[in-house]
């Protein structure tokens, strides 16, 4: 049995709990400027029409009177952490999605805690009492299954999925909760009269794939018998680890630029360290005004979790990239990711302009990151920062990130 959890309205709810006032009020968190989007919405506010990914200038007229507020990742990361570790605490087949919800396996643990209804019921406790928050939970014999029983029971709810009543749940449910079914899907569902999964699972594969295609037909048919093969993979057992940042304003410079690449690669090494892995791939994206995309990669010679390793080589990375055309994202990513190898990294500091592949390791600049990861976890994400990245007067105008997205793949 699969357990999907998911954090209710979270960053809205964690506004709400750092500020009682806001409690019972439609709360919405989001990005202010041309470009700015809304990144949660409390239930008070989702009445009026507001949702995430909504540019912030419609929120704004659906709910004039809401509480606007600006993302604090800091915050919204800090409380993540205390309820991964209830969630660790309970079970290590703990498959993070992103920084408020995961899947859970729970069939391994079902001496020591109980079936999965019980587990079920042991998280929603703990994460109230230990977090503050409200956690919604969905149980079933599938992830896929798992996530729409959550999707359904929220908020502050717990839906199970009995074991042999899989297809009675799904059948009447409208086809457009199946992974991969977006409105060209859909489109294309509605032509030959497909509106519900149990439509759909009634359907001759060879006719659903004559209407979507070979690969998509296959994909939903399986899912409305649901059919999901897939385990929980934990965060040891993840691809890659990253950060992406999209900005109010276009960057332009390469100073800029650089400030920027220090802010993500000390934030993707200080999580690859929480995750105790190194990456031995590191990569760069951006995304550019009229939104096309390009990337860049380069293979260390060792794998590195070493903040100073990853800006460095961000560095010499964005350089093969043509900036003035105006950066509207920009990302960093660690894939290839290993057991660090402290032995046998490279030395580099935060001002190295290009890498240096001698397989020394750089003592201090390791002792100085688990510094900095200590402060940090007891003061907030905050507390320290490269000088580097102080403000000045001088850099008054320099754009602030829109929003930002943590990546484990």
């Amino acid at each position: 049995m699969f357990l999907h959890v998911d954090l209710d309205a979270f960053f809205a709810s964690v506004e709400q709990l750092l500020n009682p006032d806001l409690r019972g009020l439609p709360v919405i968190v989001a990005g202010i400027g041309r470009r700015g989007v809304v990144s949660a919405a409390s239930y008070e506010a989702r009445k009026f029409g507001v949702h995430s990914a909504m540019p912030t200038a419609i929120a704004q007229r659906k709910c004039p009177h809401g509480v606007y507020v600006q993302p604090r990742h800091g915050e919204y990361e800090r409380h993540s952490s205390v309820v991964m570790g209830i969630l660790r605490s309970i079970t290590p087949e703990v498959e993070p999605l992103s920084i408020d919800e995961a899947f859970i396996a729970v069939d391994g643990i079902r001496r020591l805690h109980g079936d999965a209804i019980t587990v079920a019921k042991l998280i929603r406790q703990r994460v109230q009492d230990e977090s503050g928050l409200t956690i919604s939970v969905g149980v079933a014999t599938t992830k896929f299954l798992a996530k729409i029983a959550s999707d359904m029971s929220k908020p502050n709810g717990l839906l199970v999925v009995e074991p042999g009543n899989e297809m009675e749940f799904l059948a009447p449910l409208q086809v457009r909760r199946l992974w991969g079914v977006g409105p060209k899907t859909m489109e294309k569902l509605q032509r030959i009269a497909i509106q519900t999964i149990g439509d759909l699972a009634q359907l001759p594969l060879e006719v659903l794939q004559h209407a979507v295609g070979d690969a998509a037909g296959a994909h939903l048919h399986a899912l409305a018998h649901n059919e999901d093969p897939r385990g929980v993979i934990t965060e040891r057992d993840a691809k890659s680890i990253g950060n992406e940042e999209t900005f109010a304003f276009d960057l332009r410079t390469r100073e800029e630029v650089e400030r920027e690449l220090l802010r993500l690669g000390d934030r993707v090494a200080s999580r690859l360290r929480a995750h105790r892995v190194a990456a031995r791939v590191i990569s760069v994206k951006v995304r550019y005004a009229d939104f096309s995309t390009v990337s860049r990669a380069r293979t260390l010679r060792e794998p590195s979790d070493q903040s100073g390793v990853l800006v460095a080589t961000a560095r010499e990375l964005i350089a093969e990239i043509d900036i003035a055309r105006g950066i509207r994202l920009l990302g960093i990513h660690g894939s290839k990711l290993a057991e660090p190898a402290s032995a046998h990294q490279g030395m580099l500091d935060f001002g190295s302009e290009s890498c240096i592949t001698a397989p020394a390791f750089d003592a201090r600049r390791a002792q100085l990151d688990t510094v900095v990861d200590a402060v940090r976890a007891k003061f907030g994400t905050k507390a320290v920062a490269s000088a580097a990245l102080i403000p000045q007067a001088s850099a008054a105008l320099i754009p602030k990130p829109r929003n930002h997205e943590s990546e484990i793949e």
